[in-house]
């Protein structure tokens, strides 16, 4: 009996840290860096669409040196395919008791508005990004009093997409955007020349040579340039490196394996008093 209740600890812990370690990544949803922004599916669990509308936005809002955040226009006019987002299915945080917030989403390509989203978004010059109308950006603003107006303070900035072409969206790919990553995003407008994008190649690790980046030039518009030299990043350096994060995921788990079936081995062989 005694030998049972031994062995049963030792499981309970054992399931209680696989619990631990393979909930990390389900909890943790903020991106702070481009780093972090690599990890996203691109392409497959979420669009690439959404890189271009992340671009658009961190140029768009402004940002002063203390990292606060604030809108250039008023949601309510339906501004870049913007409207009121009201969170009913609990996707986001609650609303502030007490303090006038409101969440809207940016970023739809259907809506008719003087403010239009820019024709890279809109029709990307290249191939492999065009949008679905899925991807959308929520903003959390201080709602506006009366006579008050634009900018609106940003307190929280979140990109998402709709559930199977559906009114919701998905929780499971819906992440908090940092300021801090806006800042790094907002460096790939400056990638105007080709000295520019050497430094921002070798400033974000990229293995991009000379070649590719005259390529790139060419391929995209001279203002865009940076733009391209960010979705190859994100997009198909990403891939080799998931390609070698899924290898020291899978050696993780073979590790852990070996630990349970050792626990196992070594508490089945101690005798009860």
């Amino acid at each position: 009996m005694m030998m049972m209740m031994k062995t049963g600890r030792v499981v309970s812990c054992c399931v209680a840290l696989l619990l631990a370690l393979t909930s990390v990544s389900a909890v943790e949803r903020k991106l702070d860096s481009i780093n972090d922004l690599k990890e996203i599916n691109f392409g497959h669990s979420v669009p690439k669409h959404s890189i271009l509308l992340l671009y658009w936005f961190a140029n768009a809002v402004d940002i002063d040196w203390t990292n606060d955040m604030r809108l250039t226009f008023d949601p309510e006019s339906r501004a870049y395919g913007s409207h009121h987002y009201a969170n009913y299915e609990g996707l986001l945080d609650g609303l502030p008791w007490g303090n006038r917030y409101q969440y809207y989403t940016l970023g739809s390509l259907n809506q008719e508005s003087p403010m239009q989203l820019p024709p890279y978004v809109v029709r990307p010059p290249a191939s492999g990004y065009e949008g679905n109308n899925m991807d959308r950006i929520i903003v959390r603003i201080r709602d506006k009093t009366t006579g008050q107006q634009v900018p609106q303070m940003i307190d929280q900035v979140y990109i998402t997409q709709h559930l199977n072409n559906q009114r919701e969206y998905d929780p499971d790919h819906t992440y908090r955007i940092t300021t801090n990553l806006l800042r790094q995003i907002r460096e790939f407008s400056g990638g105007q020349n080709h000295q520019q994008l050497v430094q921002l190649s070798n400033r974000f690790g990229s293995n991009a040579d000379d070649s590719w980046l005259r390529h790139m030039r060419n391929t995209w518009a001279p203002n865009l340039s940076g733009l391209g030299l960010l979705l190859y990043i994100l997009t198909e350096e990403r891939s080799s490196s998931h390609q070698h994060n899924n290898r020291q995921n899978n050696w993780a788990l073979i590790l852990f394996v070996i630990f349970i079936v050792a626990c196992f081995i070594i508490f089945g062989n101690v005798n009860p008093k």
